[in-house]
């Protein structure tokens, strides 16, 4: 299971960096750019950017030469490949992340980004909304056995942004307008075979949207019966940060 570099040759920002990528698995390649010491935020997706000042030592550590086109096709054989727009930002590829999904193998994406999702394969939303002093809202999911931010299935004739402000009132009662959210990111699920479910694509889409109250908020029982709590980066941290969709909730409320 060899670990992937092409030659430094692509300029960005007056250097000359390589790709690093695996031909197999994206925890492999985390955990070697981890023994590296590459910083988390040279991750983009499918690869690491390695500046070519330290080209020499990540060979030495063991990943091995090859061609541009030679990673690339490695990379979409293994079905790694992660496609994003410009000025979209990858924060997580995970196998079979999401539970809910059933048994149908996917590979969970999940992108920072300032645009909504392709409309026809959006199948839900999710709000992420904060208060005056930065608390995050969050609501207990009995079926899930934990805490998240509230979402759910789009309905028929709805926009991405109607789904998230309804399931934000149907489940904590908050009272947000559509053209106060602002798309913060969204999950992309690509599934391995067709899925069961009749409502989803082979490769579909969770919209995340974010919006303000201009006041704290309180917890207690939203409309539904769960609880309701808004959260400090801290607290929610502990409650979310095993969730796929954490890295952007942490990315949000990080500003």
């Amino acid at each position: 299971m060899p670990i992937l570099i092409d030659p430094p040759v692509w300029p960005f920002r007056g250097r000359l960096f390589s790709h690093l990528a695996s031909d197999s698995s994206i925890d492999e390649l985390h955990e070697f750019a981890a023994r590296v010491g590459l910083h988390p935020r040279s991750y983009d997706g499918d690869h690491y950017d390695v500046p070519d000042t330290r080209y020499a030592e990540v060979v030495a550590a063991g990943a091995r030469e090859v061609t541009n086109r030679e990673l690339l096709a490695a990379v979409s054989a293994a079905g790694l490949r992660f496609r994003k727009r410009r000025g979209e930002r990858p924060l997580a590829s995970l196998p079979d992340a999401l539970p809910f999904l059933g048994p149908d193998p996917h590979r969970f994406e999940l992108l920072a980004s300032p645009w909504l999702p392709p409309e026809t394969t959006t199948f839900a939303a999710v709000a992420f909304v904060t208060d005056v002093r930065g608390h995050i809202l969050l609501v207990h999911s009995p079926s899930r056995s934990g805490w998240e931010a509230p979402g759910g299935w789009r309905e028929r004739a709805e926009t991405a942004a109607d789904t998230a402000v309804r399931e934000l009132r149907e489940e904590t009662g908050v009272v947000l307008d559509a053209d106060a959210m602002t798309p913060v990111g969204y999950e992309r699920i690509r599934f391995q075979v067709p899925p069961a479910d009749p409502r989803l694509h082979p490769t579909c889409h969770v919209a995340v949207l974010a919006g303000r109250v201009d006041a704290p908020g309180a917890d207690g029982m939203g409309p539904e019966g769960r609880p309701v709590v808004w959260a400090d980066t801290a607290e929610a941290r502990r409650r979310c940060d095993a969730a796929p969709w954490w890295p952007l909730l942490e990315r949000v409320l990080d500003g």
